[in-house]
């Protein structure tokens, strides 16, 4: 572990707003940036109870950031970090690293154990109620873990595990797999039961209030599945699909498809799509006052409305991969793969109250319905 360095953020002069004729004013600010490595990152931010955030890194390091952009300290994994960080109710904080470690960090920094596993793990933790810690592993196991680092169980799939898994209100952890398999467990690792997609699924689930759940998969669909495993629907949008839905407690579901970040009813009806030159995977986060942030065109955090028409949006100097997190008094954090920002607006909002407002559910990242 590296001990804490000095505080070190860039303040934007320059204000981007955008103005929409019958619309009230509303502009945001690039607070301040932090650079994290020569590499384009996509692990997102997760943010503690207490406002730290943690973000990782591609070049294999977990950093402790206070909400003005200061690096509170540095842990330092052998390898390369693709998982995004969990923060549990005592602050451990937990990710996976390709030296084919799960790691579990205490909230001052200081390691706490580790957890080996057969392969890469680019899969980000979800944390059950009771604390249990789970999470994929390109050794085409998904596990859970104990607290205290001790394995629980193993559920072997057909393929790699990169997809996040999500965790129902009743315990049921879903998560999907390469070998094109979208599964349901039980609390103890048992299947309860498994749904066939036409391609490897690599994204993370959203859930529903009603239990109905929501992932995408790269033949090109977005599904609903009912809490028994049966279809609701489908949506084919037309190519490889990576991005993960979340939901704005309104009947509205976010997502991006291709070039596109598309905006779907609970029916399976596309409601609108917001074109862009690129190719996008980061995940979207809703807000409380039903602003939707997207990565759109490429280098712009984007605001929109429920109706798709745009707020505001932030020019930033790289690819945004990952996907924002919002915290409690609205200030959204990003990475732009290579740095970390701290966005705010004149009309910022905390998360929306819905059981699925934003990548892994919730600022902590514990990828738990009711968290």
């Amino acid at each position: 572990m590296k001990t804490a360095r000095p505080i070190c953020f860039v303040v934007a002069l320059v204000c981007l707003c955008t103005t929409l004729p019958g619309r009230a004013q509303s502009a945001a600010t690039l607070v301040w940036t932090l650079h994290l490595a020569n590499y384009d990152d996509d692990s997102s931010p997760a943010i503690a109870a207490d406002g730290t955030i943690y973000q990782a890194s591609f070049d294999g390091k977990l950093l402790a950031v206070t909400p003005q952009g200061g690096i509170k300290w540095t842990f330092k994994a052998p390898l390369e970090i693709k998982s995004s960080p969990a923060v549990a109710e005592d602050g451990t904080i937990y990710f996976g690293a390709r030296d084919r470690n799960f790691y579990a960090i205490r909230p001052d920094g200081k390691l706490k154990w580790t957890f080996p596993t057969g392969a890469w793990i680019d899969s980000s933790p979800a944390i059950g109620a009771d604390g249990t810690i789970c999470f994929g592993s390109w050794d085409t196991n998904f596990y859970a873990l104990n607290p205290d680092g001790s394995k629980k169980w193993q559920f072997a799939t057909g393929g790699i595990v990169v997809s996040s898994p999500a965790i129902g209100a009743d315990g049921t952890i879903y998560f999907g797999s390469h070998d094109k398999k979208f599964y349901a467990l039980s609390p103890d690792g048992t299947m309860r039961w498994m749904f066939l997609t036409g391609g490897p699924i690599t994204s993370s689930p959203a859930i529903n209030a009603d239990g109905t759940i929501y992932f995408t998969s790269t033949d090109g669909n977005l599904y609903a599945l009912r809490p028994d495993g049966s279809e609701a629907w489908r949506l084919h949008t037309g190519g490889g699909m990576e991005s993960s839905p979340v939901l704005d407690g309104r009947g509205g579901i976010y997502l991006a498809a291709n070039h596109c970040n598309i905006a779907v009813s609970e029916a399976g009806k596309k409601l609108w799509e917001l074109p862009s030159p690129r190719l996008i995977d980061a995940t979207p986060a809703v807000a409380a006052n039903g602003l939707i942030y997207l990565s759109a065109p490429w280098t712009d955090l984007l605001a929109v409305g429920p109706d798709g028409k745009p707020h505001w949006s932030v020019g930033l100097n790289n690819l945004i991969i990952s996907s924002p997190n919002i915290g409690r008094d609205g200030t959204v954090y990003v990475t732009d793969g290579r740095n970390l920002c701290g966005i705010s607006s004149t009309n910022q909002a905390p998360p929306a109250k819905s059981s699925w407002p934003m990548f892994r559910a919730n600022p902590r990242h514990t990828g738990r319905v009711g968290n």
